[in-house]
Order: C-alpha cells, then structure tokens, then sequence
C-alpha cells in the first residue's frame, strides 16, 4: 500500500497498465512533455516514449476519432480530453460512432477506448471549466460511466476501464485531485463496475452520492450523527453500470433518500435515481426523494459556493426527510 492523492493514483494506473500491455497508449493535448494540464500523465513519456504517449493538436475530435480508429486495430488507446467542458466537440464521434461500435459490428469490434476528462467545479474554474455534464453519456446506450472518490477507486476503476470491452468515460473530480489522499495497493488493482460502496453506514436516511460530493456526504452524515440521525452514505462509483441492488437495498433499510451530485438538477442523474426507488422501492419511502444539486444555471464564477451542493445543505435535506420540516 502506498499513500497517493487521487491525481497519482489515476497516474499509477496509467503507468500499471502500460506496463502490463504494450496495447495500452494515451493520446491527448500536452499529455507528453508537459504531463497534462493537471500533470496526470506526468513521467509516461519518459518512461515509454512518443509511440505510447501521443501529443494531439487542439482537435476533441481528432482526439477521440483517432482512438476510435486504434480501437479498431487491436489497440486500448486511453484519451484525455483537458476538460469534460471542452468535449462537446467530439460528441458525434462519441455517440455515434463510439458508443455503437461493439454493437453494430455483432461484438467483432469492442472498442476498447477509455476517455478521461476532468469534471466539476470547485476550482473557480467558470462557466467553461467546471460543468458536471455526466447525465449525457449516461444516456448514451453503449457507454460506461465511472467516477471515483478516492485514490484507490481511482486506480482500481481506471484498470477496470482500460480491459473492459466496451468504451468508458472516466470522469475524474479535480476539485479533489490533491485534496484527497489514502492507501492504494500496489500491481494490478481493479475495483469491479457495477459495485457501489458503503461509505458510512446508516439506519435513518441513505445519502447517494459520487465523485466529489463524497466529502460533504460524509461531513453531513458526521453533523447529522451529533442531532440523532443515523445517515448512511453511498457512494455510487460507477453510473453506468449502476448498482441497483444496493442503492435499493440502502432504502429498504432507511426508508429515506437524499441524492447529491453538482450537476444542474434538471434532467440530472439524481432523477434517474428517483426513479429507479419510485419504480422499486416505492413502498419502502417514508419520505419523498430529495434532491441536493446544483441549479438550472450556467455554472457561476464568484458564485460558486453558493452554486455547489455542501454538507449544510445535505444536512438541511436529510432532516426534512427525517422529520418532515
């Protein structure tokens, strides 16, 4: 086991599975030299050269078709796209070509691509460098969604996604690239998709949430704990598979739900969520869902505290539910 923050871990994944597999190449803007923007792939060039650690021009596009068409060759391109913000670009190549590949070829084509891309705000980053646009992809039948939480989910998902045979997007909260830090196992570490994580456990309300709305769950789920209300804290890990077992076995247990994600509340994956205990786990509702999100705006500037979901407005959230005020 070594002590990383989630930005070396996401690294030493890369370098893992590189080492593992002369297949395994990263492409990207500056992710050569310069060791990417948040120096994620800091060291790969050195250690495996220009044909594995290709700098892009300043093309989304070209950068997601060209490992599309790597894929197709027998390669596990993984690239990077600097800022999920800056991804729009390469959508159709995503959607339509991307995620439909495996498919419309009868499984010949897998497509092994994974697309990492920092998301989220907490960085004063602006309206063009902090969206948390993951419902999207979510929509897109085809793709896989994962975003860690800490070091260890970082590389254990990153491996996960690199030898899964359908295309994954890798979405990585910068907000706590540094800020959060733990033990990673050394060598080949995978964590499974499709297997949420029990963060915290709980009997009065269960708070789901991902990425870096881990944190103020936990800090909600310690203030709550002080005023009598025992939260359990989900952490969802992967979207796309999700894990639906869990998710409604966490309500059957409580009988109450607060899901919390930055992205914009309309249309976000939190409705999906809702949905899903409505459909299956509506008899076991105390309570209505509630929802801590972010708003229907573009994402603020100087505002930004105000626009990101924290652990007071979880809290607020959970004792609604608990005690119907």
């Amino acid at each position: 086991m070594t002590e990383l923050t989630l930005v070396q871990a996401v690294n030493r994944g890369l370098a893992e599975a590189m080492r593992q597999d002369p297949d395994v190449l990263v492409l990207g803007e500056d992710v050569g030299v310069n060791g990417g923007v948040f120096r994620a792939t800091e060291g790969l060039h050195k250690e495996f050269g220009d044909d594995r650690v290709i700098d892009t021009p300043l093309s989304e596009t070209g950068i997601v078709g060209v490992a599309v068409g790597m894929a197709l060759y027998g390669l596990k391109p993984v690239a990077e796209i600097q800022f999920l913000d800056f991804i729009y670009p390469a959508f159709d190549q995503i959607v339509s070509e991307l995620a439909k590949m495996r498919y419309r070829s009868g499984g010949q084509f897998p497509c092994h691509v994974v697309i990492r891309t920092p998301y989220g705000g907490g960085i004063k980053g602006g309206l063009y460098h902090s969206q948390s646009t993951e419902a999207y992809f979510c929509h897109t039948a085809g793709l896989k969604v994962a975003i860690p939480s800490t070091p260890a989910d970082a590389k254990g998902l990153l491996l996960t996604a690199i030898y899964d045979p359908d295309p994954v997007l890798f979405l990585e909260p910068k907000r706590i690239y540094r800020s959060v830090t733990g033990e990673v196992p050394e060598g080949d570490h995978r964590v499974p998709f499709g297997e949420a994580r029990v963060v915290r456990e709980g009997t009065d309300v269960s708070l789901f949430a991902y990425g870096a709305m881990i944190p103020p769950a936990v800090d909600a789920a310690t203030t709550l704990a002080a005023d009598g209300i025992s939260a359990e804290v989900i952490d969802l890990r992967t979207l796309v598979p999700l894990d639906e077992r869990r998710v409604i076995a966490s309500v059957e247990k409580t009988g109450r739900a607060v899901i919390v994600h930055e992205a914009a509340r309309f249309c976000g994956f939190g409705a999906e969520l809702g949905s899903l205990l409505a459909e299956k786990a509506f008899y076991s509702l105390k309570s209505p869902i509630a929802r801590v999100t972010g708003y229907d705006t573009p994402f603020p500037y100087a505002l930004e505290h105000l626009y990101l979901p924290n652990a007071e407005k979880i809290v607020r959230a959970a004792r609604a539910s608990v005690r119907g005020a």
